[in-house]
């Protein structure tokens, strides 16, 4: 990790993020107003306390905070560790099981740039016809559903997805400011049609993902999980996506899958994902079973 910016610039601009003024900031860690204008000119270094202190009070990630510590000249304090690292086994099985545990239908797990580090056995729903070079990893699973070339073309409702998805992700790069995830909104944006984005249905109770696979009309809605005390920064970006059976339909045709073949694990490591032998070739080796 190296200095970039100074740290009292890098803290206003996550203050201006998170629109509070100085003394907004001041109240909320019970320093000064003067004390913190003092940090973010540079007058004033504060200490690694001083520093954690302001990040919690702004929500900044850990990744991030580690960030200021550097720039403030301190050590980082939180580890960021591969996802099969050791010290994560007891993290690694717990996310296996909650994906295994959501078979017969799709669940996946996603670090904070949509890229996807494991998947369950159901995961097929959505590489059905999907372009070889989008499953290269790391892939993306913001890509892989709207690019044409993914699963965008089977998706029956796809302006209402594309509406739900780009304000997400921009409200995530306007929180963040991770350069990598502004330039994967300017690209998705290319893929769709300019104008105003499709309303939801004022009928839907959530955002529906409606889409063909296998010659039936399968509709699911999709709930988000993360770690909720996480003390190391890959832990903390991890969010699994559970999809549900919207309708009857959904859920016979998944459970008369479940009845088929045995099981399989379906893994992905550094963004690759886990299926069966022909996407394994058809993905330049991405898939193995």
């Amino acid at each position: 990790m190296t200095q970039d910016r100074p740290v009292g610039e890098l803290l206003r601009e996550w203050r201006h993020r998170r629109g509070l003024t100085q003394l907004d900031l001041a109240i909320q860690a019970e320093v000064s107003a003067r004390h913190v204008s003092f940090v973010e000119t540079g007058r004033t270094m504060p200490s690694s306390a001083m520093v954690l202190r302001l990040a919690e009070h702004l929500c900044v990630p850990l990744r991030e905070r580690n960030r200021l510590l550097v720039a403030a000249g301190h050590a980082p304090v939180v580890r960021e560790r591969p996802l099969d690292d050791p010290h994560l086994a007891s993290a690694r099985k717990v996310l296996g099981q909650i994906l295994r545990g959501h078979e017969p239908y799709p669940a996946l797990a996603v670090d904070r740039r949509w890229n996807m580090l494991l998947a369950n056995t159901a995961i097929d729903v959505f590489l059905e016809d999907v372009d070889a070079s989008l499953l290269r990893p790391p892939v993306n699973m913001m890509r892989l559903g709207l690019h044409p070339g993914g699963f965008a073309p089977r998706l029956r409702n796809l302006g209402q997805v594309r509406a739900h998805l780009l304000p997400r992700l921009a409200r995530q790069v306007a929180q963040t400011g991770d350069a990598e995830l502004s330039a994967l909104y300017e690209e998705l944006l290319s893929y769709g049609p300019e104008g105003d984005l499709a309303p939801p249905d004022p009928a839907d109770i959530a955002l529906p993902i409606r889409i063909r696979h296998r010659g039936a009309e399968l509709c699911f809605i999709n709930t988000v999980t993360t770690f909720g005390a996480a003390f190391d920064v890959t832990l903390e970006e991890i969010a699994v996506e559970a999809y549900f059976p919207a309708d009857d339909d959904t859920a016979r045709f998944f459970r008369s899958q479940a009845a088929g073949p045995s099981e399989r694990e379906v893994r992905a490591r550094s963004g690759c994902a886990g299926g069966r032998q022909d996407k394994a070739q058809r993905g330049n080796g991405l898939f193995r079973g």
